[in-house]
């Protein structure tokens, strides 16, 4: 029902504005909104246990099997409201904890499980993992100070109940939105083009979204909350923004331009020389990514300002275009559609967020982001270009370029956190050489 994200705004919003009695409303209410809705997702797969069974397994005797799986839903929802409350007070470092160690508590038990009961452990393997999420969670929540705010009565709690219902519910359907979008796609490469061309796709989406997904996502996790805490302030927001832009294009580009000079090797060590097609839809998506990176700290500001609607319409509004531009070109381009389409997606939301952005904010990139990415997205398209006429070229000019933008990355992040040393002075020596070339106009 979206609570987590909802959960994470509320909760680091009364932080940021250092109100006691916001805070103990705010966890409250996710506590006992997040409890009722987990045993609900857990009843409600163990009374329809035979329907899915039967519909999603086409085999009506695990429905018993099917059942055992609802305390999996149930601690996966609660676990999603500790997760909530740890991000919005910002304890980053007990988030990361609960996670590693839920990790390998639930591959240890799993892995125990599989080995004493072999196929029969397969459910106690699934429930393994919200099973140690939970313990883990609850441990580091229980540790977290007290809040000093009494939390308000049940008035309170319906107010802030109407508020996790009504924003999440938004951002919920707005998840389905790339759900719905992923399917909708798979289904026209299957029907179209057959189970290899999907796999193809399959394994270029993979590639594209593993490291992106692990630099935003990580970033987010602290991001979001700050950025929550500010967004009254329009100045901090902004500056907030184009410092979350610079890292996350300073994070990526390096490892995008890698990829995209590498990437029918990148395709054949991990999956196998079969996948070769897959090469030229991951360097379209490899474009996209650049254009992703930009849009992902705006899209932001639509959930720290609790735009719900207008942040469901901008996510349907970029998944109906992915599916509709994979529909036309895939007849005349096959596969490599997929890749066209995703980079096609991001050209239409990149805009629209950044024109909402700026009349939610007055926000305007900085000379130095704007320039960045300009920049990376030439070097980009240009790699893209030589690699459809020579992969070897490709791979001989990309790497270099791709140790460059590493080097100044590392110099930048370096200065960005006063590491001073090498690195600052590495950075300052890049800085000056381009402003002598007047290419540099942060």
């Amino acid at each position: 029902m979206g609570f987590g994200n909802v959960g994470t705004r509320q909760i680091a919003e009364a932080a940021g504005r250092d109100d006691p009695t916001a805070i103990a409303t705010a966890r409250r209410a996710l506590f006992w909104g997040t409890l009722g809705l987990a045993v609900l997702g857990g009843l409600a797969l163990w009374t329809f246990r035979a329907l899915v069974a039967k519909h999603l397994l086409g085999d009506p005797s695990q429905a018993r099997l099917v059942g055992c799986l609802a305390p999996a839903v149930a601690l996966t929802v609660a676990t999603a409201s500790q997760g909530a409350l740890l991000t919005g007070l910002r304890r980053i470092g007990d988030l990361a904890r609960v996670q590693v160690a839920g990790s390998v508590l639930a591959t240890a038990l799993g892995l125990a499980a599989l080995w004493a009961w072999g196929q029969a452990g397969i459910v106690a393997y699934v429930i393994a993992a919200p099973l140690a999420a939970f313990v883990f969670g609850h441990l580091f929540v229980a540790r977290l100070p007290k809040v000093r705010g009494s939390g308000g009565g049940l008035p309170a709690l319906a107010d802030q109940w109407r508020t996790l219902a009504r924003l999440g519910a938004a951002f919920m359907v707005a998840g389905l939105a790339g759900t719905a979008g992923q399917l909708l796609v798979r289904t026209l490469v299957q029907r179209e083009l057959g189970p290899e061309a999907l796999g193809q796709f399959q394994a270029a989406w993979a590639l594209s979204m593993t490291y992106i997904g692990f630099v935003l996502g990580a970033m987010g996790t602290d991001y979001y909350p700050r950025l929550t805490a500010v967004i009254a302030d329009p100045a901090a927001v902004n500056r907030l923004v184009n410092q979350q832009t610079e890292v996350a294009l300073l994070l990526a580009t390096p490892v995008l331009l890698a990829t995209l000079a590498l990437a029918p090797w990148v395709v054949r060590l991990l999956y196998s020389a079969e996948f070769g097609e897959a090469a030229s839809v991951l360097r379209w998506q490899v474009l996209g990514d650049f254009l992703k990176v930009a849009s992902w700290p705006l899209g932001f500001i639509l959930l720290a300002s609790g735009a719900g609607r207008t942040f469901m319409v901008t996510e349907w509004l970029a998944v109906i275009s992915f599916v509709l531009f994979t529909w036309l070109a895939l007849p005349w381009m096959g596969v490599t559609a997929t890749g066209l389409a995703f980079l096609g997606m991001y050209m239409i939301l990149l805009p629209m967020v950044y024109a909402l952005a700026r009349r939610r904010t007055g926000f305007t990139w900085d000379r130095a982001v704007a320039w960045h990415l300009l920049l990376a997205f030439i070097a980009a398209l240009g790699l893209a270009g030589v690699a459809e006429w020579s992969p070897v070229a490709a791979a001989l000019a990309g790497v270099p370029l791709a140790g460059v933008a590493g080097v100044y990355s590392a110099a930048r992040l370096g200065r960005m956190a006063s590491l001073g040393g090498g690195l600052g002075n590495a950075f300052i020596a890049i800085q000056q050489g381009l402003k002598k070339t007047k290419v540099w106009r942060g």
